[in-house]
Protein backbone atom coordinates (compact mmCIF):
# COMPACT_ATOMS: atom_id res chain seq x y z
CA UNK A 1 0.00 0.00 0.00
CA UNK A 2 0.93 3.35 -0.44
CA UNK A 3 1.97 4.06 3.27
CA UNK A 4 3.16 1.05 5.67
CA UNK A 5 1.50 0.17 8.94
CA UNK A 6 -2.05 1.90 7.98
CA UNK A 7 -4.94 0.45 10.34
CA UNK A 8 -8.52 0.28 9.02
CA UNK A 9 -10.09 -0.76 12.52
CA UNK A 10 -13.91 -2.78 12.24
CA UNK A 11 -16.19 -3.95 14.87
CA UNK A 12 -14.70 -7.35 14.65
CA UNK A 13 -11.33 -7.16 13.13
CA UNK A 14 -8.24 -4.86 12.47
CA UNK A 15 -6.75 -4.64 8.65
CA UNK A 16 -3.09 -3.28 8.47
CA UNK A 17 -2.25 -2.41 5.03
CA UNK A 18 1.34 -3.47 4.14
CA UNK A 19 3.36 -2.81 0.82
CA UNK A 20 2.66 -6.71 -0.65
CA UNK A 21 -0.09 -7.96 2.08
CA UNK A 22 -2.74 -7.37 4.72
CA UNK A 23 -2.07 -8.29 8.07
CA UNK A 24 -5.90 -9.43 9.47
CA UNK A 25 -5.70 -9.43 13.56
CA UNK A 26 -9.29 -10.49 14.61
CA UNK A 27 -10.32 -9.30 18.16
CA UNK A 28 -11.17 -11.14 20.83
CA UNK A 29 -15.05 -11.27 22.23
CA UNK A 30 -18.31 -12.35 23.24
CA UNK A 31 -20.06 -10.84 19.89
CA UNK A 32 -16.55 -12.01 17.94
CA UNK A 33 -17.61 -15.07 15.55
CA UNK A 34 -15.31 -17.68 17.09
CA UNK A 35 -14.26 -18.95 13.76
CA UNK A 36 -12.31 -15.30 14.32
CA UNK A 37 -11.03 -15.98 17.51
CA UNK A 38 -9.26 -19.46 16.19
CA UNK A 39 -7.90 -17.65 13.44
CA UNK A 40 -6.20 -14.80 15.57
CA UNK A 41 -4.88 -13.33 12.77
CA UNK A 42 -3.46 -14.07 8.88
CA UNK A 43 -1.55 -12.23 6.37
CA UNK A 44 -2.71 -12.10 2.73
CA UNK A 45 -0.02 -11.47 0.41
CA UNK A 46 -1.89 -9.21 -2.28
CA UNK A 47 -1.58 -11.86 -4.98
CA UNK A 48 -4.69 -13.48 -3.19
CA UNK A 49 -7.13 -11.04 -3.55
CA UNK A 50 -9.32 -11.57 -6.79
CA UNK A 51 -11.73 -8.73 -6.36
CA UNK A 52 -12.39 -5.97 -3.50
CA UNK A 53 -16.11 -4.49 -2.78
CA UNK A 54 -17.72 -1.71 -0.66
CA UNK A 55 -21.00 -2.09 -0.06
CA UNK A 56 -23.82 -0.77 2.52
CA UNK A 57 -24.24 -3.46 5.61
CA UNK A 58 -27.08 -3.05 8.14
CA UNK A 59 -27.81 -1.16 10.65
CA UNK A 60 -25.54 2.21 9.42
CA UNK A 61 -22.43 0.33 8.27
CA UNK A 62 -20.23 -0.38 5.35
CA UNK A 63 -18.55 -3.63 4.69
CA UNK A 64 -15.12 -3.98 2.97
CA UNK A 65 -14.97 -7.38 1.72
CA UNK A 66 -11.63 -8.44 -0.43
CA UNK A 67 -12.56 -12.18 -2.20
CA UNK A 68 -10.03 -14.34 -2.57
CA UNK A 69 -8.69 -16.19 -5.31
CA UNK A 70 -10.41 -19.44 -5.93
CA UNK A 71 -7.25 -21.68 -4.61
CA UNK A 72 -5.20 -19.40 -3.06
CA UNK A 73 -6.96 -20.12 0.86
CA UNK A 74 -6.72 -23.49 2.22
CA UNK A 75 -9.34 -22.07 4.40
CA UNK A 76 -11.93 -21.33 2.42
CA UNK A 77 -11.04 -24.10 -0.29
CA UNK A 78 -11.99 -26.21 2.53
CA UNK A 79 -15.64 -23.89 3.24
CA UNK A 80 -16.80 -24.46 0.06
CA UNK A 81 -19.09 -21.55 0.12
CA UNK A 82 -20.36 -22.97 3.24
CA UNK A 83 -20.03 -19.83 5.83
CA UNK A 84 -22.30 -17.73 6.75
CA UNK A 85 -21.71 -14.36 5.94
CA UNK A 86 -21.12 -12.96 9.38
CA UNK A 87 -18.04 -15.77 9.71
CA UNK A 88 -16.41 -14.58 6.18
CA UNK A 89 -13.03 -14.16 7.44
CA UNK A 90 -12.81 -11.36 4.20
CA UNK A 91 -15.59 -8.94 5.52
CA UNK A 92 -14.79 -5.61 7.07
CA UNK A 93 -17.67 -4.32 8.58
CA UNK A 94 -17.23 -0.65 9.73
CA UNK A 95 -18.84 2.30 10.92
CA UNK A 96 -20.72 4.18 8.08
CA UNK A 97 -19.38 7.45 8.73
CA UNK A 98 -15.86 5.75 7.78
CA UNK A 99 -16.84 4.88 4.06
CA UNK A 100 -14.60 7.49 2.83
CA UNK A 101 -11.50 6.23 4.45
CA UNK A 102 -12.64 2.48 3.76
CA UNK A 103 -13.36 3.73 -0.33
CA UNK A 104 -9.66 4.62 -0.08
CA UNK A 105 -8.23 1.43 1.22
CA UNK A 106 -10.51 -0.33 -1.44
CA UNK A 107 -9.60 1.79 -4.52
CA UNK A 108 -5.65 0.93 -3.08
CA UNK A 109 -5.97 -2.76 -3.19
CA UNK A 110 -7.84 -2.70 -6.42
CA UNK A 111 -5.12 -1.00 -7.73
CA UNK A 112 -2.75 -3.93 -6.77
CA UNK A 113 -4.71 -6.85 -8.16
CA UNK A 114 -2.84 -7.86 -10.82
CA UNK A 115 -3.09 -11.21 -11.19
CA UNK A 116 -6.77 -12.80 -11.95
CA UNK A 117 -7.90 -16.57 -12.19
CA UNK A 118 -7.37 -19.27 -10.22
CA UNK A 119 -4.29 -19.68 -7.79
CA UNK A 120 -2.10 -22.52 -8.73
CA UNK A 121 -0.82 -23.17 -5.29
CA UNK A 122 -1.98 -21.92 -2.04
CA UNK A 123 -0.95 -17.95 -0.88
CA UNK A 124 -2.39 -17.94 2.53
CA UNK A 125 -0.84 -20.18 5.44
CA UNK A 126 -3.07 -22.62 7.07
CA UNK A 127 -3.66 -22.81 10.37
CA UNK A 128 -1.27 -24.28 12.65
CA UNK A 129 -1.18 -27.34 13.59
CA UNK A 130 -1.17 -29.91 15.71
CA UNK A 131 -5.50 -29.77 15.55
CA UNK A 132 -7.91 -31.81 17.17
CA UNK A 133 -11.71 -31.87 17.48
CA UNK A 134 -14.44 -33.91 18.88
CA UNK A 135 -16.70 -34.96 16.50
CA UNK A 136 -20.40 -37.11 17.44
CA UNK A 137 -18.65 -40.55 16.98
CA UNK A 138 -14.98 -39.89 17.63
CA UNK A 139 -12.02 -37.86 18.15
CA UNK A 140 -10.44 -36.24 15.29
CA UNK A 141 -6.35 -35.48 15.49
CA UNK A 142 -4.02 -33.66 13.23
CA UNK A 143 -0.02 -33.23 13.83
CA UNK A 144 0.72 -32.05 10.52
CA UNK A 145 1.78 -35.72 8.72
CA UNK A 146 -0.88 -37.92 10.13
CA UNK A 147 -4.31 -38.22 10.61
CA UNK A 148 -6.37 -40.14 13.24
CA UNK A 149 -9.81 -41.06 14.30
CA UNK A 150 -10.57 -42.53 17.52
CA UNK A 151 -14.10 -43.57 17.84
CA UNK A 152 -16.09 -42.89 20.63
CA UNK A 153 -18.38 -46.50 21.89
CA UNK A 154 -21.11 -44.10 23.09
CA UNK A 155 -21.54 -42.20 18.99
CA UNK A 156 -19.69 -44.64 16.68
CA UNK A 157 -21.37 -47.12 14.56
CA UNK A 158 -21.03 -51.08 14.11
CA UNK A 159 -18.90 -50.45 11.23
CA UNK A 160 -16.63 -48.44 12.58
CA UNK A 161 -16.07 -50.17 15.53
CA UNK A 162 -15.43 -53.31 13.33
CA UNK A 163 -12.36 -51.14 11.77
CA UNK A 164 -11.29 -50.11 14.56
CA UNK A 165 -9.24 -46.59 15.46
CA UNK A 166 -8.19 -44.98 11.62
CA UNK A 167 -4.34 -43.54 11.07
CA UNK A 168 -4.16 -41.58 7.54
CA UNK A 169 -0.63 -40.44 6.37
CA UNK A 170 -1.29 -37.35 4.39
CA UNK A 171 0.58 -38.80 1.30
CA UNK A 172 -2.38 -41.45 1.30
CA UNK A 173 -5.04 -38.45 0.81
CA UNK A 174 -6.15 -37.04 -2.13
CA UNK A 175 -8.47 -34.38 -0.40
CA UNK A 176 -10.85 -33.42 2.40
CA UNK A 177 -14.51 -33.31 2.17
CA UNK A 178 -16.10 -30.98 4.95
CA UNK A 179 -19.67 -30.74 5.77
CA UNK A 180 -20.70 -27.84 8.00
CA UNK A 181 -22.00 -29.09 11.37
CA UNK A 182 -25.22 -26.07 10.77
CA UNK A 183 -26.85 -28.31 7.91
CA UNK A 184 -28.06 -32.00 7.85
CA UNK A 185 -25.29 -34.32 7.74
CA UNK A 186 -22.36 -32.34 8.59
CA UNK A 187 -19.24 -34.65 8.54
CA UNK A 188 -15.53 -34.61 7.67
CA UNK A 189 -14.31 -37.29 5.04
CA UNK A 190 -11.09 -37.89 4.52
CA UNK A 191 -10.77 -38.57 0.19
CA UNK A 192 -8.12 -41.31 -0.78
CA UNK A 193 -9.11 -40.75 -4.82
CA UNK A 194 -11.98 -43.19 -5.16
CA UNK A 195 -15.67 -42.17 -4.49
CA UNK A 196 -17.20 -42.52 -1.37
CA UNK A 197 -19.77 -45.66 -1.44
CA UNK A 198 -21.10 -44.73 1.88
CA UNK A 199 -22.84 -43.07 3.92
CA UNK A 200 -20.40 -40.50 6.82
CA UNK A 201 -21.89 -42.93 9.30
CA UNK A 202 -20.87 -45.87 8.27
CA UNK A 203 -17.48 -44.90 6.14
CA UNK A 204 -14.22 -45.24 8.58
CA UNK A 205 -12.66 -42.53 7.03
CA UNK A 206 -15.41 -40.10 8.06
CA UNK A 207 -16.45 -38.09 11.17
CA UNK A 208 -20.02 -37.23 11.82
CA UNK A 209 -20.83 -33.82 13.41
CA UNK A 210 -23.99 -33.27 15.63
CA UNK A 211 -25.42 -30.80 18.31
CA UNK A 212 -22.14 -29.71 19.63
CA UNK A 213 -19.97 -31.72 17.82
CA UNK A 214 -17.32 -30.33 15.18
CA UNK A 215 -18.35 -26.77 15.45
CA UNK A 216 -17.07 -24.51 12.80
CA UNK A 217 -14.35 -23.00 14.71
CA UNK A 218 -12.77 -26.21 15.58
CA UNK A 219 -13.63 -28.43 12.20
CA UNK A 220 -13.00 -26.07 9.85
CA UNK A 221 -9.66 -24.89 10.79
CA UNK A 222 -8.87 -28.86 11.03
CA UNK A 223 -10.04 -29.31 7.87
CA UNK A 224 -7.88 -26.39 6.29
CA UNK A 225 -4.49 -27.74 7.83
CA UNK A 226 -5.59 -31.11 6.57
CA UNK A 227 -5.84 -29.73 2.86
CA UNK A 228 -2.54 -27.74 2.78
CA UNK A 229 -0.80 -30.54 4.03
CA UNK A 230 -2.20 -33.04 1.33
CA UNK A 231 -1.96 -30.22 -1.72
CA UNK A 232 1.28 -29.55 -0.15
CA UNK A 233 3.09 -33.06 0.04
CA UNK A 234 4.44 -33.60 -3.46
CA UNK A 235 7.39 -30.82 -2.33
CA UNK A 236 8.03 -32.73 1.17
CA UNK A 237 9.46 -36.12 1.62
CA UNK A 238 7.22 -39.15 2.21
CA UNK A 239 6.85 -39.68 5.75
CA UNK A 240 6.56 -43.13 7.04
CA UNK A 241 3.39 -43.99 9.83
CA UNK A 242 3.77 -43.60 12.82
CA UNK A 243 3.81 -46.69 14.64
CA UNK A 244 0.39 -47.06 16.97
CA UNK A 245 1.10 -46.44 20.83
CA UNK A 246 0.38 -48.49 23.18
CA UNK A 247 -2.59 -47.53 25.26
CA UNK A 248 -4.34 -47.39 28.45
CA UNK A 249 -5.01 -51.05 29.80
CA UNK A 250 -8.59 -49.52 30.60
CA UNK A 251 -9.69 -48.21 27.29
CA UNK A 252 -8.74 -51.33 26.13
CA UNK A 253 -11.16 -52.94 28.38
CA UNK A 254 -13.69 -50.95 27.89
CA UNK A 255 -13.62 -50.95 24.26
CA UNK A 256 -13.14 -55.04 24.44
CA UNK A 257 -16.65 -55.23 27.02
CA UNK A 258 -18.52 -53.15 24.00
CA UNK A 259 -17.12 -54.92 21.35
CA UNK A 260 -18.55 -58.39 23.39
CA UNK A 261 -21.98 -56.02 23.53
CA UNK A 262 -21.92 -55.97 19.74
CA UNK A 263 -21.38 -59.82 19.46
CA UNK A 264 -23.71 -60.71 21.74
CA UNK A 265 -26.45 -58.32 19.65
CA UNK A 266 -25.66 -60.20 16.57
CA UNK A 267 -23.82 -57.34 14.97
CA UNK A 268 -20.27 -58.76 14.83
CA UNK A 269 -19.69 -62.30 13.69
CA UNK A 270 -17.74 -64.84 15.80
CA UNK A 271 -14.60 -64.34 13.45
CA UNK A 272 -14.51 -60.58 13.86
CA UNK A 273 -15.05 -60.51 17.28
CA UNK A 274 -12.01 -63.04 18.08
CA UNK A 275 -9.92 -61.11 15.34
CA UNK A 276 -10.64 -58.03 16.90
CA UNK A 277 -9.90 -58.58 20.29
CA UNK A 278 -6.98 -59.73 19.16
CA UNK A 279 -6.00 -56.65 17.54
CA UNK A 280 -6.82 -54.58 20.88
CA UNK A 281 -5.40 -56.96 23.43
CA UNK A 282 -2.09 -56.72 21.06
CA UNK A 283 -2.37 -53.08 21.76
CA UNK A 284 -1.43 -53.73 25.27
Amino acid sequence: MSRMGDVLAGFHAAWEFESDSVLIRYERGIRTPKLFQALGERRVPLTAFEAVTLTPGKRGTVVLHARPRPGADPLMEAADGQLKESCDPYRLVLPAERETLAEYYADELRARLSEPGPAERFLVDAPEVPKSFKAYDGKASFDGTTVRFRWFWTGASSAKWKAGDQSFAVTELSGVEWRSPEVFEGHLRLLRGEAAPVQPDQDPSAVVFGLGYGPVHESLPFAAAVLAAVRSRGAAAVVPAAAVARRDPADIAERIRHLGELHQAGLVTDEEFSVKKAELLAEL
